[in-house]
């Protein structure tokens, strides 16, 4: 294992003590039924508690509850309290009362370890209330009940006796926790060493007993942290869990961590449910300040307000004492897969989010103040649907959301393949291209020059886009098409200038004839225009690098939002002047 994985491991036990105490082994899971029994072990009702709600998600299959829970991916292992029908009660589907229930002999087997694990429950704790499940599960229990025809064997069902669940009496609860001791084991597998979370020899799973759940791109079931399926995976003779050994309590613990973490909305953030990766992240001692708002969804007075904040270094001290820990987890069938790790300070973390927010400020399309985006609307921004998405750029960007590091200039191409494909720039993809050259250290200078128009820019690139965006215009003015300029050309113009901009050049000169005609003082400005861009110009060039199809790209959307503003005031005096009084 890693030393970053390790490190991750030793974070999450540590963030596992600030969760509320529960007993080991144990889990909140949904459990559909509940068997109500008096003291001697009759049922109170033959029908059993159906406490599933289909209008709830939380609770479309039954009432969650803590209950005992391991993980069972082979083999016979019962789970005391907590298990399905054909453990519990001995059938596979159906109604007791119809003929073809199922008995084979694998359910007979998986019946009868309930029953022998209850029966050493009930002589280690001497619970009246064990001892009264017992008397009911081991006389005839199917005669006594009436499931119907809508009862599911697959969900899980437990029992209540005199309106207590066992399985919350500490004596219980021992008993569990015991049971699956590795260090009560007689078994061979069972090893000493050392544990590489708390540094203690202790006996090691070689296969942990609880699973991480809601990391995409994994089982159902759950998944493992720490696993080795194939013979590529282990080292050392190791198998299993034991290429990292830890013990059981460990184990637990990081693992209880991790599903916390993955439950709670503050603490972790995904973009594609269904392929990851899902950012986990938290601090060391609980923190007021909201990552994930700055994440997935920024308001602007929320990013004012922060830049402002670490510009004047308010609360700084509070902030370095405290350590920020974040890290990217995607699935592989049954196994976690940690695609990065950070450990950084609180205030170096709030540091670099107001970079980044600064690097990605640009206009809005029509003049309006820079807004913010999320890691989500700028990567939404490089692919036609959700699932184009490739997982390493929601990764690249929230590394370097939260630690500064510059973004690869391979995002300029998705955004550049984006824009050939829509034949146009829009606000995210504008944002994102700065964000990548800026963090890039474009032209290595501090001064800010790309959030608006910059008619000091010299770069062919940048004049070339902003040229396009001005034919386009005197296009619109002088015909009103259904499809400009911009819609045919702009792959062509954003990477091989040469071969278009003469042909285009020709058609402005009829468009800005048709203007002297009907609008002779859009005609003068536009051409003014083009001669202070063209100056700047001495030939177009062949092709554009990837860098330059990034400047392009700016100097085309800065002009046009430029030009939209200048528009919008000129409508905004017009309109002033026609005002009564204003004549």
């Amino acid at each position: 294992m890693e030393m970053g994985e390790a490190m991750l491991l030793k974070r999450l036990v540590e963030y596992s003590e600030r969760l509320e105490p529960q007993p080991a082994l144990y889990a909140e899971i949904a459990v559909r039924y509940i068997v109500e029994l008096d003291s001697r072990g009759c049922p109170l009702s033959p029908k059993p508690v159906d406490t599933s709600d289909p209008a709830t998600l939380r609770a479309r299959d039954g009432q969650r509850r803590l209950m005992p829970q391991i993980q069972r991916s082979s083999g016979i292992k019962p789970i005391l309290f907590a298990d399905r029908a054909k453990y519990t009660l001995g059938i596979t589907s159906g109604s007791p009362k119809r003929e073809d229930v199922k008995h084979d002999e694998g359910v007979r087997r998986r019946h009868r370890a309930y029953l022998e694990m209850f029966g050493r429950c009930a002589e280690h704790t001497r619970l009246p209330q064990v001892h009264a499940v017992r008397r009911f599960l081991e006389n005839a229990p199917l005669a006594k009940l009436e499931l119907g025809e809508d009862f599911v064997p697959a969900d899980r069902l437990t029992f209540r006796v005199d309106g207590v669940f066992p399985s919350d009496l500490k004596p219980v609860q021992r008993f569990w926790a015991d049971e699956h001791d590795p260090a009560n084991s007689d078994g061979k597998e069972v090893q000493k060493m050392q544990c590489l979370v708390c540094g203690e020899t202790r006996p090691v799973l070689k296969r942990h007993q609880m699973k991480i759940k809601g990391v995409p791109g994994g089982q159902t079931s759950g998944t493992m942290i720490i696993s080795a399926n194939a013979e590529a995976f282990e080292s050392y003779g190791l198998e299993a869990s034991l290429i990292a050994p830890t013990c059981a309590r460990c184990g637990e613990r990081f693992t209880r961590a991790a599903n916390d973490l993955l439950q709670k909305e503050a603490n972790h953030f995904v973009i594609d449910r269904e392929r990851g990766p899902v950012f986990i992240f938290w601090t060391r001692e609980p923190c007021e300040f909201s990552f994930r708002d700055f994440l997935a969804a920024p308001q602007p007075e929320q990013v004012r307000a922060l830049i402002e904040s670490v510009r004047s270094g308010q609360n700084t001290a509070a902030f370095e004492a405290n350590s920020f820990y974040a890290a990217a987890l995607s699935a592989s069938g049954g196994r976690v897969v940690i695609r990065d790790w950070i450990d950084n300070t609180v205030e170096q973390v709030r540091a670099n989010l107001a970079l980044w927010f600064e690097r990605q400020s640009i206009i809005g399309p029509c003049g309006e103040p820079p807004r913010p985006f999320g890691i989500t609307g700028l990567a939404r921004s490089t692919v036609r649907d959700l699932r184009d998405l490739a997982p390493a750029i929601s990764r690249a960007l929230m590394r370097s959301a939260l630690t500064g590091a510059p973004l690869p200039f391979d995002l300029i191409y998705e955004t550049a393949r984006r824009n050939r494909a829509e034949q146009g720039v829009t606000h995210p993809r504008a944002a994102l291209t700065k964000l990548v050259m800026r963090s890039q250290r474009y032209r290595d200078t501090t001064e800010d020059t790309m959030v608006s128009l910059n008619a000091e820019e010299q770069s062919p690139a940048y004049r070339c886009g902003r040229l396009l965006a001005v034919l386009e215009q005197a296009q619109r003015l002088a015909i009103r098409p259904k499809a400009t300029i911009v819609d045919r050309f702009y792959g062509a113009a954003s990477s091989s200038p040469r071969l278009v901009y003469p042909n285009l050049l020709k058609l402005a000169r009829a468009h800005l004839s048709k203007l002297e005609r009907d609008n002779p003082g859009a005609r003068a400005a536009i051409e003014a225009r083009i001669e202070e861009i063209t100056s700047g110009i001495p030939s177009f060039p062949a092709t554009l690098t990837l860098e330059e199809q990034g400047l392009f790209s700016l100097g085309y959307y800065h002009q046009r939002a430029h030009d939209r503003a200048q528009a919008k005031e000129a409508r905004a005096a017009r309109q002033a002047m026609a005002e009564p009084g204003n004549a």
